[in-house]
């Protein structure tokens, strides 16, 4: 064969290995975000159907959300040692066998177990599968699959909430997880194929940082379980402060062992530049912004609104449409020589505004008054999605890049359980507080009815109260609900403008600084 002939042949054999790997990492990428924002909508069903109290049921999106925040360093070092293909696979399995365990849990606590080991699976697919996309891709190739990559997830997290509510409206809840056993089915058979186009990848002069990733781990699992205890404990309880206070001390040990080992999960000298850290605070903005709205506001709809899980998935569209459209757009713009700050700056405003006018919202609220405010925060999520990495990334040596990218990460997916857990948390402490008299007329327990109310279930303490009591019970948990939603907002919101303050005078403080 001439050797032009040849070389065609291997350039055309690359390109569909690269096409192989490529389509098998963005399938499963995009089964991972629809979990962590899809779960959500399932909660009133979950509830009901498992006779699940607010905590527990409240794990099932928590444990998940940590895990997969945990985990995603540790995936990093792993799949340097055991391979990258290796890695994806496991993760994969790890991903399946959870959520089949979810499918066929008739337990609350067994499916938060299940949830946090395919939270554990989940880390491993994106880790794996970005490290995968690094090997395979070279120059503007590389660059056009990340791009897919970061879309692909982007669509999960936006569409998980509208695809959760067809699934439950029309097979139930059970069927959310029985979808991605399904879907990670067909990417496993690919996995020899990808084997044999990406190689070797094995790295064993490298070692897993076992204390800093044990102590990172420690941290948020404290941190979490204090903020998701913090409505039934007291938030000035000892249990609730002594969580805060190990969290604090599990960090300065982190810090300490990160100061002193060879090989650190973290290096600390990437977050000292200005620049750097208010990028990685972006994302974070959205998750207290955007990612708890995803995840509760269905509970809004068809607990205070009367809306069904389809229809509360369908209006969800209002808020993950810009997503769609506005990621790319904002990369066009940057490219024709706008200001990719201004940009990211913008963003920050826009779902600062977004969050604010979500306040418009009523259990009898015209849907046409709320759209504005809905797309407005989708926009201010969408526009940065697609910005903060390539900015972050430019800010470091090449060299650097992989462990950059797993602390904006790390700060994009914790900051993402941290915010739900604080939204549920919230909620549920001022349902309580809004209903402790006003249950006292009726034969039910007032915590346990609160904590129901809480999760988004309205109506099953409604049916455990006598016929003619039942108009005079909705109206006092909708009324909750509704008052607790709009209090929780009204926090998210504050937290928004404290982060859009400080993203903006770090800003302004690395400019003096160049």
């Amino acid at each position: 064969m001439p050797v032009k002939a040849q070389e065609r042949a291997t350039e055309r054999e690359s390109g569909r290995s690269g096409a192989l790997v490529l389509a098998a990492v963005l399938v499963a990428v995009f089964v991972v975000p629809t979990s962590i924002s899809g779960t959500g909508v399932a909660l009133p069903s979950i509830g009901a159907d498992l006779h699940a109290g607010l905590v527990p049921l409240q794990w099932v999106v928590n444990a998940f959300n940590v895990a997969f925040a945990c985990f995603t360093l540790v995936w990093g070092s792993i799949a340097d040692i055991i391979g990258r293909v290796r890695a994806f696979a496991l993760g994969a399995v790890i991903y399946a066998a959870a959520s089949l365990v979810s499918v066929l849990a008739t337990d609350v606590l067994l499916l938060d177990a299940a949830r946090a080991l395919a939270g554990v699976g989940g880390a491993a697919i994106f880790s794996g599968g970005a490290a995968l996309l690094s090997t395979v891709f070279e120059g503007p190739a590389r660059g056009r699959a990340f791009a897919l990559f970061g879309t692909v997830a982007g669509i999960g997290v936006s569409f998980g909430p509208s695809l959760s509510g067809v699934l439950i409206d029309g097979a139930g809840w059970r069927w959310v997880f029985a979808v991605h056993v399904a879907v990670l089915a067909l990417v496993l058979p690919a996995v020899p194929a990808m084997s044999r186009a990406v190689g070797h990848t094995r790295n064993p002069d490298a070692r897993v940082d076992v204390p800093g990733s044990a102590l990172f781990v420690l941290a948020m699992l404290l941190l979490t379980t204090a903020i998701a205890q913090g409505s039934q404990w007291g938030w000035g309880s000892a249990g609730v402060l002594g969580l805060f206070a190990g969290t604090a001390v599990a960090l300065l040990a982190f810090v300490a062992v990160e100061r002193r080992v060879a090989h650190p999960v973290l290096d600390l000298g990437v977050v000292a530049n200005r620049r750097f850290l208010a990028l990685c605070l972006v994302p974070v903005a959205g998750s207290f912004g955007f990612v708890t709205m995803l995840t509760y506001l269905p509970g809004y709809l068809t607990g205070a609104a009367g809306y069904s899980s389809g229809a509360a998935g369908a209006v969800m569209l209002l808020l993950t449409v810009p997503m769609l459209v506005l990621p790319m757009a904002a990369a066009k713009l940057v490219a024709r020589g706008a200001s990719a700050l201004g940009v990211i700056r913008l963003s920050l405003v826009l779902l600062l505004v977004g969050v604010l006018g979500l306040e418009l919202f009523s259990p009898e609220v015209n849907l046409g008054l709320v759209a504005l405010p809905m797309l407005v925060t989708g926009a201010g999520y969408a526009l940065a999605a697609g910005l903060v990495d390539g900015q972050t990334l430019e800010l470091v040596a090449p060299e650097r890049a992989g462990m950059a990218a797993g602390f904006l990460n790390t700060m994009r997916l914790g900051s993402e359980a941290i915010a739900v857990a604080v939204y549920g948390a919230l909620l549920a402490t001022v349902v309580t507080a809004r209903t402790q008299d006003a249950l006292a007329g009726y034969p039910v327990d007032p915590a346990a009815v609160a904590a129901t109310a809480a999760g988004g279930d309205l109506a099953g303490p409604v049916a455990s109260v006598p016929e003619g009591q039942r108009d005079g019970l909705t109206r006092v948990l909708v009324d909750a609900y509704d008052g607790a939603f709009h209090t929780v907002a009204g926090v998210l919101a504050g937290i928004c403008a404290a982060l859009l303050v400080l993203v903006l005078v770090l800003l302004r403080g690395s400019a003096k600084q160049r």
